[in-house]
């Protein structure tokens, strides 16, 4: 039996690139070793603007800017962390400014952790994009029409029976994973033939994450 939480320190920790995750990995490993030299730290407004002053930096030499124009006419909708344009009749493409994390590693990381849980709805991070004089993130992730509202208490069952507990309003945490996941409501999964696809997830990693042989909080 593979054990979840080995494998999500490995894929987060770990410094391997794979296939499509490529973008992302690189990215997220840029962040997690400026985070190691000492750069992300405590204080969010402080770290965030010098976390995004090097991550600037790092997207020029890495070429890792997505240059197609985004279409106003193209728009679909929009939440309060990010704003869904459609690409195809298949996908859509997403801009993230990363408000809901204090770290652009908090981003990254849950790309990945959403990436593990949900493959059918994962996300391809094509690249950063300056829209009104900020950063943001691109990515791509496959269009899904509901056939059904969503049934909160079927997303409550599903997440409670891979023990995340409800500890508040849509939000649930995993203690024995290190896992909080946040604001699932019935825009951010959607039902298709009684079928539960998460789109839009927020994950953050708890200090419980690390606590392994072999990993330790610094």
């Amino acid at each position: 039996m593979k054990n979840i939480k080995d494998e999500l320190q490995n894929i987060i920790l770990g410094d391997e690139p794979a296939g499509q995750a490529n973008k992302l990995k690189k990215a997220q490993c840029f962040l997690r070793s400026d985070a190691a030299a000492g750069f992300a730290a405590k204080k969010q407004q402080y770290v965030k603007s010098k976390e995004t002053a090097k991550l600037l930096t790092f997207a020029e030499r890495e070429n890792l800017f997505y240059t197609p124009l985004i279409l106003q006419s193209d728009f679909i909708s929009e939440g309060a962390e990010q704003k869904v344009y459609r690409l195809n009749g298949t996908h859509v493409v997403k801009t993230n400014a990363g408000i809901f994390y204090e770290s652009w590693l908090d981003y990254f990381n849950s790309l990945i952790i959403h990436n593990y849980f949900f493959p059918a709805t994962a996300y391809t991070f094509l690249g950063f994009k300056i829209i009104n004089d900020e950063l943001n993130a691109v990515v791509m992730q496959e269009f899904i029409v509901a056939s059904e509202p969503t049934d909160l208490t079927a997303v409550k069952n599903f997440l409670e029976f891979n023990n995340f507990r409800n500890n508040r309003n849509n939000d649930y945490i995993n203690n024995k994973l290190g896992l909080i996941f946040e604001d699932l409501h019935d825009e951010n999964v959607l039902s298709f033939n009684g079928v539960l696809f998460f789109i839009d997830t927020i994950f953050y990693l708890t200090p419980e994450f690390y606590l392994t042989p072999g990993f330790y909080i610094s």
